[in-house]
C-alpha cells in the first residue's frame, strides 16, 4: 500500500491517522503541492482529480480522502474507524462530514491561491476568509460535543471523527484561530496528540518536511 500525499495537506494527514490506528502498513511517496507536482501528466493520468491524497491498493489508485476512510474500514475491518451501532456511527459522519464538507472545500489550497491570484487579496484578507469559515463549523462541533457530553474521544476510542478533526485544528492553529471557547475539541486534541498513532501521523515527522531534510 502507498500513499502519495503532502506533509501539510490535512486530507493527506487525516489518511495517514486513519492507516496508523488501523495498524496497516504503508509506504509514503511524497507529492510537493508547493511545486504543483499534483497536475503533472504522470500523477493526473492516475488521479485526475489533480489532489491529495491518492492511495495505491489492492491494484487501483484511491481518490478522495473520505471515500478513502470509508474503503478502509470495509476492506480491513479490523480495529474499525467507525463504531458498531447504526446511530453511533450516524453521530460520527454528521460531525465527520460537518468538518470535511463545510471546511475542507473554502480552505484548500487552491481556494487560498485563488484568493490571492488572480483575485489579488492581502495574506491579512486570506487569513480573516480563513478564519471566518473555521469559526462558521467549529462553534456548532463544539456544541454537539457538549451535548453529546464528551470527552476524550466522541467514542470509546479514537476513530474517523478524531482521524478528520486532528488535521484540521492543526491548520486552525497554524492560521491563529481563537480555540479558547472550544474547550472539548482542545480536550479531545491533547488527547489524542498523546497517542503513537497519531505523533507518526503529524505533519512534524513526515519524511517530506522540510524541517526534516
Amino acid at each position: 500500500m502507498k500513499l502519495y500525499g503532502y506533509y501539510r495537506s490535512s486530507t493527506s494527514y487525516r489518511l495517514r491517522i486513519a492507516l496508523e490506528l488501523k495498524g496497516l502498513e504503508y509506504e509514503q511517496d511524497p507529492v510537493n503541492l508547493l511545486e504543483s507536482a499534483q497536475k503533472g501528466e504522470a500523477y493526473t493520468s492516475r488521479n485526475p482529480f489533480a489532489s491529495v491524497p491518492m492511495l495505491e491498493a489492492k491494484g487501483r489508485d484511491r481518490a478522495q480522502s473520505m471515500a478513502m476512510l470509508e474503503w478502509l474500514d470495509e476492506a480491513y475491518p479490523e480495529n474499525p474507524l467507525l463504531p458498531a451501532d447504526i446511530e453511533d456511527r450516524y453521530t460520527v459522519r454528521e460531525l465527520v462530514y460537518a468538518i470535511a464538507t463545510e471546511l475542507h472545500a473554502p480552505l484548500n489550497l487552491p481556494v487560498l491561491k485563488y484568493l490571492k491570484d488572480p483575485l489579488g487579496h492581502s495574506q491579512r484578507v486570506v487569513d480573516h476568509w480563513y478564519r471566518h469559515w473555521l469559526k462558521r463549523t467549529l462553534v456548532p462541533v463544539e456544541k454537539r460535543l457538549a451535548q453529546l457530553d464528551t470527552g476524550d474521544f466522541l467514542m470509546d476510542a479514537p476513530g474517523m471523527f478524531e482521524a478528520v478533526l486532528i488535521p484540521q485544528i492543526y491548520n486552525a492553529r497554524r492560521f491563529h484561530y481563537d480555540l479558547s471557547e472550544s474547550p472539548r475539541i482542545c480536550r479531545m486534541e491533547t488527547a489524542c496528540l498523546a497517542l503513537p498513532a497519531f505523533q507518526r501521523a503529524h505533519p512534524n515527522n513526515q519524511p517530506d518536511n522540510p524541517q526534516n531534510a
